[in-house]
């Protein structure tokens, strides 16, 4: 985390509202904070992907690495430790349950991630219903080959994996899945690409649809897309966990943002 990142963090930290229910007057946001956001019963295979987390922290096995987005902020070698990718690049636990909750509670079927990484993400949000359709998009074959390793281990057999950029992958994603209950978007982390890819998620989403994006400040034009995103006409509820970003678009619901503190 860089200075600039790191005090917005901290105004974060002290300014954020809405904790434990207060001040929300929306019974859709006030059930989804109390009963998913900060919820923390542990779900009985939680156990087994922090194994593996456990286990990708320990692999010392270099691989190469084809970074198509924005690129990590810790390591710019093209050649890197698979320990290094599962330390800076995995989604933590706390935010992996969290998505985990929240696909368990609001059923999507066809689930959209942009960013496999090493896939732990990705069975979290499989986990849930082995009868959901989990895409998922990597742009690094490499990387991508890790993550296949990690599904087979689990019998994770509602993941389909994709390898590209996603300017082509995704269309070719979206066309196949037709219909989108929940994006995960997690990868090439800048500004024109991230408002594009959530654009065109747009064309197939339905009234219960929602998005989650990874890293809403991670910089500038991080939360200038998370700035246009929140202002756009079909979305009606955001929520700022500072680190990810919730949109739902629900046309029942008052447009309202909100910022949670987690």
């Amino acid at each position: 985390m860089n200075i600039k990142t790191a005090l917005k963090y901290c105004n974060y930290k002290f300014f954020a509202k809405h904790r434990q229910g207060h001040g929300i007057h929306s019974p859709f946001v006030y059930d989804l904070l109390t009963n998913i956001i900060e919820d923390e019963t542990s779900f009985y295979c939680f156990e087994k992907i922090e194994q593996l987390r456990s286990d990708l922290l320990k692999n010392s096995e270099l691989i190469e690495v084809t970074d198509l987005g924005a690129g990590s902020q810790k390591n710019k070698s093209n050649k890197r430790k698979i320990s290094d990718i599962a330390k800076y690049s995995m989604t933590p636990k706390r935010y992996g349950q969290l998505i985990f909750r929240l696909v368990n509670h609001l059923k999507p079927h066809n689930i959209v991630e942009l960013g496999t990484s090493l896939g732990l993400t990705t069975l979290y949000l499989s986990q849930p219903n082995s009868k959901a359709n989990v895409y998922t998009i990597e742009g690094c074959p490499e990387i991508a080959r890790v993550a296949s390793k990690i599904f087979a281990l689990t019998n994770a057999n509602n993941i389909k994996q994709f390898v590209g950029n996603f300017d082509q992958m995704l269309p070719q994603v979206l066309t196949e899945s037709s219909q989108v209950d929940f994006v995960y978007f997690d990868g090439n982390h800048r500004k024109e690409p991230t408002v594009n890819y959530f654009n065109l998620c747009l064309n197939h989403i339905n009234d219960n649809t929602f998005f989650i994006f990874d890293d809403i400040h991670w910089s500038e034009g991080m939360s200038e897309a998370w700035g246009e995103i929140k202002k756009h006409e079909k979305v009606k509820v955001t929520i700022d966990l500072f680190f990810m970003g919730i949109v739902f678009f629900k046309k029942d619901l008052q447009k309202q943002d909100y910022t949670i503190k987690f």
